[in-house]
């Protein structure tokens, strides 16, 4: 017993205080992701608001669970941004989400992180479907959402695995996908580019309960782009003029409306902010604008807090 209690205190101590990734676990004593939160004493926020939601019972129970662990530093640091003066100042739903939202329903080692989408444990507030997190995995360097980014894992508990993270996970908006994943950055190079009149990172980054969100975004891939400027036969993206690209990225865009990709149905007309375009999905879904180009839907159902973000491989172009 003594030498068990000693191997969890050293263990513990490695946790609070270690700073860089890495694949070798550090322990794998037999107590759960809940009571090594619980122990350590840079992780007290945290174990506070896993307490005051109720989730410490959650992450103490049996089933296997990934949790990405703000320090007392990381926590504090969110709760300053954000205007509050302690953790009882955020309401206790939304906490709750927050916290979620750095729970995935695996145990995922620090090796096997890939990028990509996986759901995390929070749900939007505009369709209560869980929330969508972009992992971007880089000479294995894990960001997380565009803004957290590992800086230890693979401390091992009896029901999952807990990897430290440097900042908070934002809930997100379709534009923190939008700006996380690399596989769209032709979509946010367009959307920031800094002569555009209409400002769509600020509209699309409208909060749920407040028009014209939610949104449903028909987001074109960074290759989506490049054909599309092959097609235009121009070299770049701000050979385009501002009137065509600005009309071109309505195109994209349904407010009010957060579609999933069991909404779409043949012959269904979608009325963009542009105008319309027509969904199909026998023999897989596509998007048909106006010129009667066809758009390939090559993934589907991003959830973000605010809408839903669909890949597809063309640029959808006004009539």
């Amino acid at each position: 017993m003594k030498k068990l209690k000693l191997l969890i205190i050293i263990s513990l101590l490695t946790f609070a205080y270690s700073c860089s990734p890495t694949d070798q676990e550090i322990d794998n004593s037999p107590i759960s992701i809940y009571d090594r939160i619980e122990a350590s004493p840079s992780y007290s926020i945290l174990n506070y608001a896993l307490q005051k939601t109720g989730l410490s019972t959650v992450l103490d129970g049996d089933e296997k669970y990934t949790l990405f662990a703000p320090s007392d530093m990381v926590m504090t640091r969110f709760l300053n941004d954000n205007g509050f003066s302690s953790i009882d100042s955020v309401p206790t739903e939304l906490l709750k989400n927050i916290l979620l939202n750095h729970v995935v329903a695996e145990q995922i080692r620090y090796s096997t992180f890939k990028t990509g989408y996986k759901k995390s444990a929070a749900v939007s507030e505009v369709n209560g479907q869980p929330l969508s997190i972009h992992i971007e995995q880089i000479n294995m360097r894990v960001t997380i959402n565009g803004e957290s980014r590992i800086t230890r894992g693979n401390i091992m508990a009896s029901n999952g695995i807990i990897h430290v993270i440097n900042t908070v996970i934002p809930l997100p908006s379709v534009v923190t996908f939008v700006k996380a994943d690399q596989n769209l950055g032709g979509l946010f190079q367009a959307l920031t580019r800094s002569d555009l009149k209409t400002d769509f990172v600020s509209i699309l980054n409208t909060n749920p309960g407040k028009s014209p969100a939610p949104f449903t975004v028909f987001a074109p891939t960074s290759q989506a782009f490049a054909d599309l400027l092959a097609e235009l036969g121009v070299q770049r993206l701000t050979s385009i003029d501002e009137p065509t690209l600005s009309s071109t990225l309505t195109y994209h865009v349904i407010a009010e409306t957060n579609a999933l990709s069991t909404d779409l149905s043949d012959n269904l007309q979608l009325n963009t902010l542009g105008g319309p375009v027509t969904a199909n999905v026998t023999g897989g879904a596509t998007i048909t604008d106006g010129n009667n180009r066809i758009s390939k839907i090559v993934e589907v159902d991003i959830q973000a807090n605010n809408g839903v973000i669909h890949l597809i491989d063309k640029v959808i172009l006004p009539n």
